[in-house]
């Protein structure tokens, strides 16, 4: 990184990436394959330097959100088979053949658009059937009274020419909650999974190669979902083991800089809607770093930031680029010094707590205009 950027970054380590794939990939049974999930850019750690490593690893597939975000994969060389997790119109159908891209199918009607077109190229479109077992989101519906239905439909999707079905997977709605109401419904989810699988083999003689299901949570708590292949999203990136026993540790550091520091007096108002007044003499710093970057305004004068000097309470609201720092009592911390808003020091969960959101929203939301800065061992 050179100076011109050094204003607000994240560091991200790709050894600690490196050390969560094995970790994650030691606690699999034999045999299961690893499916990494770089959507929303690897949840903002940058999908290609991700995926990038990933490949060179040895991992079986990669998952993404959407066709934009496979073909910056596959134009920054990454040869891997690449999922796509939501829709794809029909007319990119040509698109996604000649990228050699799997696209998930979430309904008997999609199935067939996405057959004709293969067809008219005389082309065959790998794809991996997704159902709904309880998200209620996307899939094939298949709980209760349309279970017949559904696997009838899985089997007629099936059948069509120009479509490669190589998968079977579905998404489980509170595999990373505590508690048994949370247990038994994904453990609902599972088993409703697999007797589908069971009644389209049993109808149309169809196996599957991959069934999948096992996302970040079940990695950790449902080991029997593992299947043929996991899903690990934020896993990866060394978050959501509440047990600690893979030993993960997080690859992203945000950090920024002091821009300045002012004294102010007792009863001094501070930023937007003056939110917080000082109640003494108070050294105040202004970091490089606001909203447009990602941290969330919602955190205004409830977090603390960690400085050379210990923690630093943030006061005011949080501003575009900007958001100012108790230090007084902090002579240790200057202008130009480094702050980091979460990372090795300041667990992440403090800052997503603060905001009433989880870790993946802070990551995802660490914006463009943030460098990435890749370290090695």
């Amino acid at each position: 990184m050179n100076d011109l950027q050094k204003r607000t970054w994240a560091e991200i380590s790709l050894e600690n990436l490196r050390h969560n794939y094995r970790a994650i990939r030691a606690s699999l049974p034999s045999g299961c394959r690893f499916m990494g999930i770089v959507k929303a850019d690897a949840y903002g750690h940058g999908a290609l330097a991700v995926s990038r490593l990933l490949q060179e690893e040895g991992a079986d597939y990669l998952a993404v959100s959407c066709l934009d975000e496979a073909l910056e994969l596959r134009r920054g060389g990454i040869g891997l088979p690449i999922l796509i997790l939501g829709h794809t119109p029909q007319e990119y159908t040509p698109t996604l053949i000649e990228n050699g891209l799997t696209q998930t199918v979430t309904c008997l009607a999609k199935a067939l658009e996405y057959s004709a077109q293969a067809e008219r190229l005389g082309l065959s479109l790998k794809i991996h059937l997704k159902l709904d077992t309880g998200m209620s989101r996307l899939g094939f519906l298949c709980g209760g009274s349309y279970f017949e239905e559904g696997v009838e439909n899985i089997c007629r999707a099936c059948s069509l020419p120009g479509l490669e079905p190589e998968g079977i997977y579905t998404h489980f709605a509170s595999s990373d909650e505590d508690g048994e109401d949370s247990a038994a419904y994904t453990r609902g989810q599972l088993a409703l999974f697999l007797r589908v699988i069971e009644a389209v083999k049993a109808r149309s003689g169809l196996v599957f190669p991959l069934r999948h299901c096992a996302n970040s949570g079940a990695v950790v708590r449902y080991p029997d979902a593992a299947l043929d292949m996991v899903r690990p999203g934020l896993l990866l990136y060394g978050y959501g083991d509440p047990t600690g026993k893979l030993g993960l540790k997080p690859c992203m550091r945000l950090v920024t800089t002091v821009s300045t520091i002012k004294f102010y007096e007792p009863g001094t108002s501070i930023s937007y809607g003056r939110r917080y007044t000082t109640q003494r003499r108070s050294r105040i710093g202004v970091l490089a770093v606001g909203y447009a970057d990602g941290l969330p305004r919602l955190i205004s004068n409830k977090c603390s930031f960690y400085t050379p000097g210990g923690f630093a309470r943030q006061v005011g609201t949080v501003c575009m680029d900007m958001c100012m720092v108790d230090l007084t009592g902090m002579p240790e911390v200057d202008v130009d010094s480094e702050i980091e808003l979460f990372g090795e020091h300041n667990d992440i969960t403090r800052l997503s707590d603060a905001a009433q959101t989880i870790p993946y929203e802070l990551l995802c939301s660490v914006s463009k205009r943030v460098p990435r800065v890749y370290l090695q061992a």
